[in-house]
């Protein structure tokens, strides 16, 4: 296949990660390197920035603040949650992008998301593809939800695995000091899978987790969490529950909507904007208990905590990165790079691409059998699975005691 010489965008979309940058580096770094690609630009705010116009110059950045993106959480160059329409029904959007691709010459297009995003991803390839403009996409997986269909795991879930675990950890210690038993109400993100929660299991196989933990790929029963929690306190005098933002009951109902918070907003992409589960579990164990009880809500936490970062995930998200970029240089497209986990005694992650229609808005969720029986808990399969992923710890660097992330000029085109 002869050489496709161009310029390439590289942009990121979705919730952030403590990673999604050194996937970024890893892309852009490959890049910079290839004599395919004749110019770098970053999308300012993902797909909006092509949108608007608004593309920073990557070839114009220091080298040295580039590599910082390794151990420099959230998305430098800008995020949105912005859903393009079917083609068919309004193609304005994909005209105008494909106008901005052919005012910089751009040959090559990386989008670094989850699910929505290889959505985003998928549609602009086939629209490409239809048009007649040869110009090469790939995406570049992110999510700390673990869901994106046909990956063995997902970039950003080892270290929100191992936040998650770590903090299970220090709160299991810090609740169980005092005389008085107390129950914890431990609220983890994860709408449709529970891989987050399930990650506080890992806490539990250490000895200092929680008693109970509840993913959304089992139906939640309120009576039932209520005698489950009412047993355990009694038992052992103290109680700690990790619940996924998303377990629902029998008809589909977010438990979180048992409260009479406001949960009628939804993002553009229609999903309900979850939150506050914590508080409703913890007013109905203090009314059915009469126990001192606390919700505790991990929110943003979970994405940002660079400073928790698994070695593990930072080496292979910044593999993803390249893996896109090497791959595309030599003609493929219209794929996401994935991983594949080796066979073997030791842990070994291998580089596998995927179709991008197969994996747009598809969802993996944690296996009905790696949860026990009762649905409160995980077993040794999930422990297997998880633990290679949160191991190393992270190289970043720090100054006057605090970390010292990337400081990029971000230079409009």
């Amino acid at each position: 296949m002869s050489t496709l010489k161009g310029a390439c965008i590289i942009g990121q979309s979705g919730g952030p990660t403590s990673v999604i940058n050194a996937s970024a580096f890893g892309a852009i770094e490959a890049a910079l390197q290839s004599d395919a690609i004749t110019k770098v630009y970053g999308a300012a705010n993902g797909i909006v920035g092509v949108l608007d116009d608004r593309l920073y110059d990557m070839d114009a950045e220091d080298m040295d603040e580039l590599r910082r993106l390794m151990y420099t959480p959230s998305s430098a160059l800008g995020s949105c949650r912005y859903k393009l329409k079917d083609p068919a029904a309004d193609d304005t959007d994909y005209k105008r992008i494909l106008e901005v691709f052919k005012k910089y010459d751009v040959r090559y297009f990386f989008y670094n998301g989850g699910n929505d995003s290889m959505d985003t991803c998928n549609k602009i390839s086939k629209f490409m593809q239809s048009s007649g403009y040869e110009c090469r996409i790939m995406g570049i997986p992110k999510t700390i939800d673990n869901d994106l269909f046909g990956t063995d795991h997902c970039p950003g879930y080892g270290s929100a695995a191992k936040y998650i675990a770590t903090s299970c950890m220090e709160v299991c210690l810090d609740a169980r000091v005092y005389d008085i038993g107390m129950i914890t109400i431990l609220e983890i993100m994860g709408r449709h899978a529970g891989w987050l929660a399930a990650a506080a299991a890992l806490a539990s196989h250490k000895g200092a987790g929680p008693d109970l933990v509840y993913l959304p790929e089992v139906d939640f029963d309120m009576d039932d969490f209520l005698a489950c929690v009412e047993r355990v306190y009694k038992k052992n005098g103290k109680c700690i529950v990790a619940v996924s933002e998303g377990i629902h009951d029998k008809d589909g109902k977010f438990i979180a909507e048992y409260g009479h918070h406001d949960q009628s907003s939804k993002d553009s992409f229609g999903h309900s904007q979850l939150g506050g589960l914590a508080a409703v579990l913890a007013a109905r164990v203090k009314k059915h208990t009469g126990a001192k009880v606390r919700g505790i809500e991990f929110s943003l936490l979970q994405r940002a905590a660079s400073h928790c970062a698994s070695q593990t995930d930072i080496d292979e998200s910044y593999m993803a990165g390249r893996a896109a970029v090497e791959n595309a240089v030599k003609g493929v497209t219209d794929k996401m790079v994935g991983f594949e986990r080796a066979s073997g005694a030791s842990y070994k992650c291998e580089v596998k691409l995927l179709e991008l229609t197969s994996v747009a808005n598809a969802e993996k969720k944690v296996p009905r059998e790696w949860i026990n029986e009762e649905g409160n808990g995980l077993n040794s399969q999930f422990i297997d699975y998880a633990l290679p992923l949160i191991q190393g710890q992270t190289k970043q660097e720090s100054e006057d005691g605090l970390p010292r992330f990337a400081k990029l000029k971000k230079i409009p085109v």
